[in-house]
Formats: structure tokens, sequence, C-alpha cells
């Protein structure tokens, strides 16, 4: 009786347990597998566009890798632009998971970085940055977040399409913080603001030697956590289930009794605070004060950073990774192919990404009907 208990124990365990490993086995090869031919596909048009330049493609990318992360300096500088990058990917890629189009990184960056600035300038000196690092992240989050958050307003309130919305808002973001840097805080014949006199961020090089002179600092750290924190949200909370419920059917999700424009309002507002918390990386762990255009097009290549990584967490920070790797080797490879090559090859990689990733899918899920 023990025995055949057990075989029945254990066969109840593998019927409950197959089918989750299955489902998870599916998520992951829906998620990487498009990607992964995209990023293929995107090699094989760079080592096209080496030959037409008349170089060796091998030699192209070992200078690319020796030049990021084959060195300290490249590295820590792969990190600092990945550091912007994870915000402004896992942003849009949160917003994604609502149904939602935030095209408006850039004007929450910079909102963020400035909340963040205006902060520091008004603290007294002196302070250390672990006492002002949470008042700081408030701020940056708060800019963000309100940007972010008017959008979702107008979305749920008058079902104004958010793609509209957030770029109209990057238009008038971007020139008010403009005025309001140029009118009142700027250094006299500059765009930048007054350095904050508090709770500057310290750089990695401050603890590890090898990292001089690169900009990467603890930032970072606080884009892991909102990885982390992100993911737990969306995947192991309730708001998290509705908010997904909502991306992939507003009706039926409405149906079982979630408001929809709670949640687009809610999405959007958390979008913005993460991309405004880029802005830190800026103006605490490397220049020390906010300038105008600082985030130089960070908000919109998060849009390629959220696309290439599956819209997931952890793959927006993997694809963060990959564009600021492309991004620092396009300095070193500038003696062999011309700097334009780099922008080419990131478009080629969204491209890829655009036109792959939907057939891609097609046809693994047709290989899984068949099979």
């Amino acid at each position: 009786m023990s025995s055949s208990g057990e075989v029945a124990r254990e066969a109840s365990i593998r019927s409950q347990t197959a089918p989750r490993s299955g489902a998870v086995w599916i998520r992951l090869e829906e998620s990487l597998l498009p990607s992964l031919v995209a990023l293929l596909v995107a090699a094989i048009v760079g080592d096209i566009l080496i030959v037409v330049f008349g170089q060796s493609p091998g030699a192209v990318y070992r200078l690319l890798l020796e030049g990021t992360w084959g060195n300290s300096y490249g590295f820590g500088q792969v990190l600092y632009k990945a550091t912007t990058l994870t915000f402004t990917g896992l942003a849009i890629a949160f917003a994604l998971r609502a149904g939602l189009f935030n095209i408006g990184a850039e004007s929450q960056l910079a909102a963020g970085g400035f909340a963040a600035a205006t902060v520091g300038l008004a603290l007294p000196p002196g302070l250390p940055w672990i006492a002002t690092l949470p008042v700081y992240v408030a701020a940056a989050a708060l800019g963000g977040g309100i940007v972010g958050g008017t959008a979702g307003v107008l979305k749920a309130r008058f079902g104004a399409h958010e793609v509209i919305t957030t770029i109209m808002l990057n238009f008038v973001v971007l020139a008010l913080l403009s005025y309001l840097t140029a009118a009142h805080l700027n250094v006299p014949e500059t765009l930048h603001t007054t350095e904050i006199r508090s709770g500057a961020l310290p750089r990695f090089s401050d603890f590890f030697a090898s990292f001089h002179g690169s900009a990467v600092n603890v930032v970072l750290l606080l884009a892991v956590l909102a990885c982390a924190g992100a993911w737990w949200y969306l995947f192991h909370t309730r708001r998290g289930f509705e908010l997904r419920a909502v991306g992939l059917q507003p009706e039926a999700a409405e149906y079982g009794g979630v408001r929809p424009g709670v949640v687009w309002t809610r999405a959007m507002a958390i979008s913005g605070a993460i991309a405004g918390l880029g802005g830190l990386n800026f103006v605490l762990g490397y220049k020390h004060y906010y300038e105008e255009g600082f985030a130089g097009g960070a908000g919109f290549l998060g849009i390629a950073v959220a696309l290439v990584g599956g819209t997931h967490p952890l793959g927006a920070a993997l694809a963060a990774l990959l564009f600021a790797t492309i991004s620092q080797g396009g300095l070193a490879v500038n003696a062999l192919v011309p700097k334009q090559f780099v922008e080419v090859l990131q478009a080629v990689v969204i491209i890829a990404v655009a036109v792959s990733v939907p057939e891609v899918r097609r046809m693994i899920r047709a290989q899984r009907k068949r099979a």
C-alpha cells in the first residue's frame, strides 16, 4: 500500500509541476529565441557593412571588445551607459506590459535629473550621500512620475493616446527645464546648474582603482534594485497581475473587476518614476549638476532596449548592456570604420528585432502545434 501510495503521490506531483515547467520553457523560448535571431541577423548585416568599409569583421569586432569588456576603463564606461539605458528601457518595458507605449522617457529622465539637482542645491552643504540618497531618489522618482502620470491621467480620463501625449510632453517638459535652467539656475555662459553641495555619489573608482577615469558609480546598484523590484511587482503581486491583464485584454480585465483607467494611470506614473531615477546617474554620480541635453537620446534608445529585452526586467538589463557596449565600442573602432557605423548597427538591431520577433514567434507556435 505504501509503495502504491508513493507512486500515486509522485505522479500527482509530476502532473502539477510538468505544466509549470513547460509554461516556463515556452515563455523563455518565445522571449529569448526571437531576440537571439534578431541579433544574429544584425551581426550578419554588420559584417557586410564592415566589408564594404574595406575592413575585416574579425578585426573590428575584436577591437570593439578590447575597447569595452577588455579593459577596466572601457568596461566601466559600458556599465555607466548601461545604467541609464537600464532605467529607460525598464520604464518603457513596464508601460508596455500594461499595453501602453511610453515615448516620453527622454523628458521623464530629464525631469528626474532636474528634480534631483534642484533638491541638491537646496540641501545644506556637506551632508553624506548615505543620508541624502533617499531624498534624491524620492525627488527623481517624483519628477519623472509626474510627467509620466500626466500622460496616464490623460489616457484614463479623456482617452488621449499615450504615444501622442508623451511625444508632446517631451517638447513641453524639455523646453520648460531649459527655460528654468537658463533663466534661474545656470552658471553664466553655460547650460548647466551650479554643482550640488551635498550627497554626490561615489564612483566605482573610489573602491576599485582599476576603474580609474570611468564614470560608473553606485547608481548602477539602484538600477539592479529597480529591475528586481519591477520583476517582483509584475510577476508576484496582485497589482502586477492586474497590470498585465489590462495589457493583454483591457475589456476582459474590466469584466473581472479591474479598472483599466486606474491601472493605466498607475502604470504610466511608475514608468515615469523609473525613467526619472535614471537622471541620478548623471546628476549625482557623474557631473554633480543638471545640464541641458544630458539625456543624449537615452530615453528614445530605451525603446529599443525594452523591445530587444522582450519587455522583461532582466531582458531590459541585458539589452542595455548590449547597446552600451555598441555605443562605447564605437569610440574604440573609430580608427577602422566611421563613427556612423555604430549608429547604423544600432538601427539594424532595432529593425531586426521589429521584423524577426513576430515572425520567429509565429514559427515557434506553428512548430509547437504540429508537434
